[in-house]
């Protein structure tokens, strides 16, 4: 038994690659950790193919790799997998993928005939490309993690979300209410209040017929002189969130929030939620948002960032120590 490893730290120090996907992200985790950005030229060539060089030899180091997957979703998630591939082949010891928004979280089953499980997909992709274990926040659905046999560790930013409330909002609110804009959400909903001790409301949406937008929808809970937070995992389009605040103001709230994890605010999804009737919106810089979207919002809007918590359990992953602990699990 001579050859047991007592030191923990089995591989080299820690080195961190951050793709162009999340810069500003990947700086701040950087910062977190005392820690330089390493070199990297990612080159795209007039044909659109990627081409990725590292500016130093990694062999026998602990890699993360920083990527978040929104748009421009392909090419992030195929210079996620040639950076992957890239580290591989340079005999790196070990490779983490950071993935702050994993795409394609909603494919994640074959709710009907003939169309495929694209998550299942991206986990397979991320393994042959050479990753030994990943890292992400808040999927779309938790049995994505069913989908990678390599072991990761699957966060939520949920306490920030709710620490913020506790800290800054609470004491102005009146009989707060927590809302879930869906029964998708309604678990991970219930979690919200109970860490901020209240009671939970439900949006149902019921499908009339084949058409999108033809939908009834149903509030199952009290709201009629309340203070609202609507949560959900991700806002999109912003179309559930819009439909969610209606309804809780047709039923009487008051003043309604929101708070989500992943600001993806696709097409005109940053001017629909700024056209909304609400007093403040709290999410993450888990995908970065531009400046024109933030402008829009503007003082209503407060982003928290998550490279404090992810740079902790790249330092906990590193040094072999439990992740857990961190949240008193």
């Amino acid at each position: 038994m001579h050859h047991v490893h007592h030191d923990l730290k089995v591989y080299g120090g820690i080195k961190l690659f951050v793709g162009t996907g999340s810069p500003e992200l990947g700086q701040k985790i950087a910062d977190y950790l005392d820690l330089p950005v390493s070199e990297r030229e990612v080159i795209e060539f007039p044909n659109e193919n990627l081409f990725v060089k590292l500016g130093g030899s990694v062999r026998g180091q602990d890699v993360y790799v920083i990527q978040t997957t929104s748009s421009p979703v392909h090419r992030n998630l195929m210079e996620l997998l040639i950076m992957i591939q890239t580290l591989r082949l340079d005999s790196a010891a070990r490779i983490t993928a950071v993935v702050p928004y994993l795409s394609y979280g909603r494919s994640d089953k074959k709710d009907q005939p003939r169309v495929p499980i694209t998550a299942r997909l991206v986990a397979d992709m991320l393994e042959v490309a050479g990753a030994d274990r990943y890292m992400t926040l808040d999927p779309h659905a938790g049995q994505v993690q069913g989908f990678f046999s390599i072991p990761g560790d699957v966060l939520t930013a949920a306490h920030l979300l709710v620490n913020y409330f506790n800290e800054n909002i609470r004491a102005e609110m009146q009989n707060p209410v927590v809302v879930s804009v869906d029964l998708g959400f309604a678990k991970k909903g219930r979690n919200y209040a109970a860490e901020m001790d209240m009671p939970i409301a439900f949006i149902e949406k019921r499908r009339l017929g084949n058409d999108a937008n033809a939908e009834a929808l149903t509030l199952i809970g009290d709201v009629k002189d309340r203070d609202v937070i609507i949560v959900d995992d991700e806002v999109d389009t912003g179309g559930s969130i819009a439909q969610a605040v209606h309804v809780v103001k047709q039923n009487g709230a008051r003043n309604v929030y929101l708070a989500f994890v992943h600001p993806i605010l696709s097409r005109n999804g940053a001017e629909r939620l700024a056209s909304l009737p609400i007093k403040h919106i709290v999410t993450t810089d888990s995908v970065p948002l531009s400046d024109e979207k933030k402008a829009l919002l503007g003082s209503r809007l407060t982003v928290l960032s998550i490279a404090p918590l992810l740079g902790e359990v790249i330092r906990r992953a590193h040094e072999g120590r439990s992740v857990g602990e961190m949240f008193n699990e």
